[in-house]
């Protein structure tokens, strides 16, 4: 029980809050201890995101399915970790992905109401969700605003940046390219050539249907890059 303890008090909705009131709440509110075999479904995309739910132990596979054309991303995520917090209020409450263990799994499981009942026993709770919605907020915003400009290489980026976390790993994308062309804004042989330079740069590996993210870091400084010189133009 100490360990799921330690797990929560590293998770940014939980920094700032000492132990004993992090027990105190394990002890009176009713959290669910859930464990997955490796495999096994944890949520599917479009499912009511009714519960909170924190990976305190193994690891989870979220696979995003964008809705327009045959693209999907899957990343893998390492306890400790929440999943989709960003939906469990708003005009969206259903999940974004689909998560199933990866190997053996533990989640810690709140409904809800519970969940408001715990920000509401402290200021602490309340400042940490709302830094996290906003911070999500704002990151989307300004990923979105750069989409419009900038190359190929830059859009993917942005779009993996967009999905993904800074503890993300195993990050790759099933596609067809005419797909990831158009989700891209561009065209397929610009596509294909943007794939083999990434490729020399050991960022990337790919087939005609898979792309996989090597060098998460230095795709992501590819946003940073486009974003400076957005804002010097």
């Amino acid at each position: 029980m100490n360990s799921m303890y330690q797990q929560l008090m590293q998770l940014p909705l939980f920094q700032g809050v000492n132990a004993d009131k992090i027990s105190e709440l394990v002890e009176k509110l009713p959290f669910h201890f859930l464990k997955f075999r490796n495999g096994e479904q944890i949520m599917a995309a479009g499912d009511p995101c009714s519960h909170m739910r924190f990976v305190v132990s193994g690891k989870v596979r979220l696979e995003t399915s964008f809705t327009h054309v045959r693209v999907t991303l899957v990343q893998t995520l390492c306890s400790p970790h929440v999943l989709a917090p960003d939906f469990l209020f708003g005009r969206d409450t259903s999940s974004p992905f689909t998560a199933t263990a990866d190997g053996p799994c533990g989640i810690l499981q709140l409904r809800k109401s519970d969940y408001i009942q715990m920000v509401n026993s402290d200021k602490v709770f309340l400042f940490n969700i709302l830094n996290r919605l906003s911070m999500g907020s704002q990151g989307i915003t300004t990923s979105l605003l750069s989409m419009s400009q900038g190359s190929a290489a830059e859009r993917l980026a942005i779009i993996v940046e967009v999905l993904t976390t800074q503890s993300s790993t195993n990050v790759l994308l099933r596609y067809r390219q005419k797909d990831l062309a158009t989700l891209l804004g561009t065209q397929r042989v610009t596509l294909i050539a943007t794939l083999n330079r990434l490729r020399e740069q050991g960022i990337v590996e790919y087939t005609s249907n898979e792309l996989r993210i090597l060098d998460l870091r230095t795709l992501r400084n590819y946003v940073k890059r486009h974003q400076q010189s957005t804002e010097q133009s």
